[in-house]
């Protein structure tokens, strides 16, 4: 018995090849790879009903031009030109936007503010012996501040950043303006903390330090408006889709794979 059954829709058989080399598109747990081939065995055999009645509807691709140098495949101009023929989305109207927005203002807020510190053990993370020095490196200062954020200045003159001059200030910083692996630990800190460990990014290894932080203020209704109603917009035409694809998938025939949430 195949470890993962053939998937036929209506007939038509998906290689496992075409599965597997989809199952590169989707997350799963290292130690369970079938969880990222279900997820392909599912979006294709979604793609396939979708072309399935595209055709039966003798509908006609156009690709559109998507970015300079990307253009639309066959089968995703027929698929959008499905969706754009089936779905009926309702507009969103003002009263809408207006009663998201009214369930808590709070959440619409301008982008956070960090002050922080920072000491740079640098080296090239393609490097194993490099990396493994600077990080040796690194737990030996954090070490030496044993959490006490007092001594930060003082050790940041050995960073190999020029923020060592400042005692390793780096000034107010908001989303977007270091690394991902550098922003992710920062969001991680309490105010007045320190990274418990040294942290990799494409620079080497950093001991991070947030001195303070300034919370996003709330936006006034009329400037948050656009992107409530282009949310909206999207959640509607999310649910007309699924809806949509329930619906053909509960008159085909559908083996080794499920349509259900994974």
């Amino acid at each position: 018995m195949a470890l993962f059954p053939d998937v036929v829709v209506n007939n038509e058989t998906i290689p496992s090849a075409a599965i597997a080399a989809e199952a590169q598109n989707h997350e799963a747990p290292r130690d369970k790879p079938g969880i990222a081939w279900r997820k392909a065995a599912q979006a294709l055999a979604i793609r396939a009903l979708l072309l399935q009645e595209a055709n039966r509807r003798a509908l006609t691709a156009d690709p559109l031009e998507l970015a300079p140098g990307r253009v639309e495949t066959e089968d995703e101009a027929l698929i959008r030109a499905l969706l754009d023929e089936a779905l009926s989305i309702p507009p969103v109207t003002e009263e809408d936007v207006r009663a998201e927005w009214a369930r808590d203002p709070r959440r619409f807020r301008s982008a956070p503010l960090w002050d922080v510190s920072h000491i740079l053990c640098a080296c090239d993370p393609r490097d194993e012996t490099e990396t493994a020095s600077a990080q040796a490196r690194a737990s030996t200062l954090l070490a030496r501040l044993e959490g006490d954020a007092k001594g930060f200045a003082a050790a940041a003159r050995e960073s190999d950043c020029g923020s060592k001059a400042a005692g390793g200030h780096l000034g107010q910083l908001g989303p977007g303006d270091t690394v991902p692996e550098f922003e992710a630990a920062l969001r991680g800190l309490p105010e007045g903390g320190m990274t418990q460990d040294p942290v990799l990014s494409r620079h080497g290894w950093h001991i991070i330090r947030l001195n303070a932080t300034a919370p996003g203020q709330v936006l006034p209704y009329e400037t948050v408006r656009p992107k409530i109603a282009q949310a909206l917009e999207k959640a509607a035409w999310a649910r007309a889709s699924r809806d949509f694809i329930d619906a053909l998938a509960g008159q085909a025939r559908i083996t080794g794979a499920s349509l259900s949430p994974i």
